[in-house]
């Protein structure tokens, strides 16, 4: 029992981790309420994450407001040009579904499958904010070109984040974790995925430097040509 408790067993680690992450979820929530705020709120949080799924955390708050304050600016554009485009899909299919006349079928599948191609295309957003500091049409069109160049984590990803949605509305018993976990949660499971697509397009960066760069990596490099690293201190 003594090693189970100890201070440096896996149990008691992985009870630290867990804490951590409802810590840094409870952040995440309070610096969301401002709504205008929700970029750098989750550029922050997963700021902290990768450094989590690095084991290099330090001081999970000092860490989370100092990328608040660093990508606030890029962060919030980010944010609006996104409530910009989901709003005008969502108008879409408000009006496909109230409008007194009648719209094609194709036309409504059409619009989802722009929304779900959409949300591949931006789930790195945040991360890539976190982690590099690049224009903001750099990195629209990285989150893009990972999004597609690493579609089955990218699938694994969204489906992260489809869980505290499911628990929310079917699961009543386990809500509360919802509000401990349910950012920072699949936030983390997220950075353990992106930390390896991050890394494969670092190392072929690196590659590129050193001129050893493989044929048929065009689009990776693509990627990582453009990438300046924040240095995650």
């Amino acid at each position: 029992m003594g090693r189970i408790f100890g201070l440096e067993s896996p149990f008691m680690n992985f009870l630290n981790r867990v804490a951590d992450l409802i810590w840094l979820n409870i952040l995440t929530m309070i610096c969301c309420i401002p709504v205008v705020t929700i970029g750098a709120s989750l550029t922050a949080m997963n700021y902290v994450l990768l450094k989590m799924a690095k084991n290099e955390e330090g001081y999970i708050t000092k860490a989370f407001f100092k990328s608040f304050k660093q990508n606030f600016r890029q962060a919030t554009l980010i944010l609006l040009i996104q409530l910009v485009i989901y709003g005008i899909l969502a108008g879409d299919l408000f009006v496909f579904r109230y409008a007194s006349m009648d719209f094609p079928e194709w036309l409504q599948i059409a619009v989802i499958a722009v929304g779900i191609l959409v949300t591949f295309a931006t789930i790195y957003l945040y991360p890539l904010l976190a982690r590099y500091d690049n224009a903001i049409k750099a990195t629209y069109k990285n989150s893009f070109l990972m999004g597609v160049l690493s579609l089955p984590r990218t699938l694994l990803m969204v489906l992260c984040w489809l869980i505290p949605v499911i628990v929310f509305f079917f699961a009543n018993p386990i809500l509360p974790l919802v509000f401990l976990l349910g950012i920072s949660g699949p936030g983390y499971l997220n950075a353990l995925l992106y930390r390896k697509s991050f890394e494969r397009f670092e190392e072929k960066d690196d590659d590129t430097e050193e001129g050893s760069g493989e044929a048929g990596d065009e689009a990776v490099e693509e990627v990582s040509g453009e990438m300046t690293d924040q240095h995650m201190e």
